[in-house]
């Protein structure tokens, strides 16, 4: 367990990059129809980071994706749906808790094992390299996230900007018949490039956390 919990460490970190910090509570619609949920606690490293504060920030964030979930999934009819995931410090605890399996962030399950009940299949689109395909999804399905597709990044994508990289998985989810109602992150990597109806953007701290 100890040389895969390594080898995870390997890849995390190509999610972060540097994001504009905003109220614990933002996470209200824009005029575009994107909700976006941003937090901060001040801090200026990951070490930093206060963790009941961090679990307090997505927790905010959450409460105002829910509603939308809970709307959005009503009647969906015939309408295949689908919500993006990234994983490291928006579906598992990557940072806080170094661990294999690391736990799943909590609020995030919780909302997501919701939907899965109203129909909508859940996809998570990572900066992982394909090396770390298999634990990364024993340790999803470990701690309860129903997986309907794992997107890691191969050879070639390492070389592509990440934001680029997550925008066309998402095109490809869309090929498939998909309706992406929300795609969830805690970096603006995961969330630019359009491809989903709402975005829910999760703290990173200016980029602290992976």
């Amino acid at each position: 367990m100890t040389t895969v919990a390594a080898a995870i460490a390997i890849g995390l970190g190509g999610t972060a990059t540097t994001a504009t910090a905003a109220t614990t509570s933002a996470a209200t619609p824009s005029a575009t129809g994107t909700a976006t949920g941003t937090a901060t606690s001040g801090t200026t490293a990951a070490a930093k980071v206060d963790y009941e504060t961090w679990k307090r920030d997505v927790k905010a964030v959450i409460d105002q994706a829910r509603p939308y979930v809970e709307q959005r999934t009503q009647n969906a009819g015939d309408e295949k749906q689908a919500i993006v995931l990234d994983i490291d410090n928006t579906s598992l605890e990557s940072d806080f808790r170094f661990a294999f399996p690391a736990p799943a962030v909590a609020p995030v399950l919780q909302l997501m094992k919701y939907a899965h009940t109203r129909g909508v299949d859940l996809f998570f689109v990572t900066a992982r390299p394909d090396i770390l395909t298999l634990p990364t999804q024993y340790n999803l399905e470990t701690v309860g996230y129903p997986v309907a597709g794992l997107y890691v990044r191969s050879l070639p994508d390492l070389f592509e900007e990440v934001a680029a990289y997550k925008t066309a998985k998402r095109a490809e989810i869309e090929k498939k018949g998909y309706t992406i109602i929300a795609n969830i992150g805690n970096s603006p990597t995961d969330l630019v490039g359009g491809h989903a109806e709402k975005t829910f953007k999760l703290p990173d701290y200016d980029g602290q956390l992976s």
